[in-house]
């Protein structure tokens, strides 16, 4: 059966072109001054991790990595979504969408990775803090989570890209969403191709959500043991500001990508994309500045030593 199947080589990304247009500036100027917020205080954490010496223990040092992985996500997504809202011209190429897949994919999986691994963190420090510095290999644990990250970039962007793309060429989302190319894909194999990118996705994050739970489990029953409750509040307060990064990110994801089907406007699904896509990283560099004592406190060290030298 002859078939007119004319092949794709550019995208068209719709965004926010649906929005009322007086509502545009708003948001670019909302979500710019987000994103920036975002850089420049992960930019922030780096240097002053790496500035003080006191700070170079493993906590701080896959927080650091963190940050890398949240300033490269951020670049990677930010800048074309940022573009389209005050831009009429909303097509991307075949090769630029790939590479956005894949540097989407590759930072976001890595920065699920190292909240694993900061949870591994959390559980040796607390349940076997003698054996500390045996079990946490920092740099290891931080070059498997850009392993793993970057695999799974790969892996995906190779599956999706490897199907054929036919008739519409029109993304409704604002960047190269996985799930709505693979609706503009035609083949018999789509289908199979689709379960397959989404079990693969789903048992990662799922993977990396039950170790993180786990090894809560084994915190909890740490510091149930202990016989003061001011030495349990101490103690618990070391992983608050990672449980709720984690809550917040997983929280938000469960949200976006498990709300039940019904009649929600296109407009409302790219609004809760982007606040999932900016805000979870906005909220993230909030919740490790103000939770973390220790890199407050060195944070304030520069601009105490600017208003008041004769007491440095």
């Amino acid at each position: 059966m002859n078939r007119n199947w004319s092949t794709v080589t550019e995208f068209i990304l719709i965004g926010f072109s649906t929005f009322p247009q007086h509502l545009l500036p708003a948001f670019f100027l909302l979500f710019l001054l987000m994103h920036l917020f975002t850089l420049l205080g992960n930019l922030l954490i780096m240097a002053t991790i790496w500035s003080e010496c006191s700070l170079h223990t493993p906590m701080y040092l896959f927080l650091c990595a963190l940050s890398i992985s949240e300033i490269l996500f951020t670049v990677a997504v930010s800048p074309r979504m940022l573009v389209d809202m005050l831009s009429t011209h909303h097509s991307i190429t075949f090769v630029a969408c790939a590479s956005q897949m894949f540097f989407s994919f590759t930072f976001g999986f890595t920065h699920s990775f190292l909240l694993m691994i900061m949870g591994y963190d959390c559980y040796v420090a607390i349940c076997h803090p003698v054996r500390y510095n045996v079990l946490m290999g920092c740099v290891c644990l931080v070059s498997w989570s850009w392993v793993g990250g970057s695999v799974m970039g790969m892996m995906v962007t190779l599956i999706v890209f490897h199907l054929t793309f036919c008739g519409s060429n029109v993304i409704y989302h604002f960047g190269c969403h996985v799930l709505c190319l693979l609706k503009l894909s035609c083949g018999r194999e789509t289908s199979s191709v689709t379960l397959g990118v989404i079990l693969v996705c789903v048992m990662a994050l799922m993977g990396c959500l039950f170790l993180i739970f786990l090894s809560y489990v084994f915190i909890m029953a740490a510091i149930l043991r202990i016989p003061s409750a001011e030495g349990r509040h101490k103690t618990f307060s070391t992983c608050v500001s990672h449980l709720t990064v984690v809550v917040v990110h997983y929280g938000f994801a469960t949200i976006i990508y498990l709300k039940p089907k019904g009649p929600h406007s296109m407009d409302s699904n790219t609004l809760m994309a982007t606040t999932y896509t900016v805000l979870t990283l906005f909220l993230s560099l909030i919740i490790f500045s103000l939770r973390n004592q220790d890199l407050k406190i060195t944070m304030r060290k520069p601009f105490l030593r600017t208003l008041f030298p004769q007491n440095s």
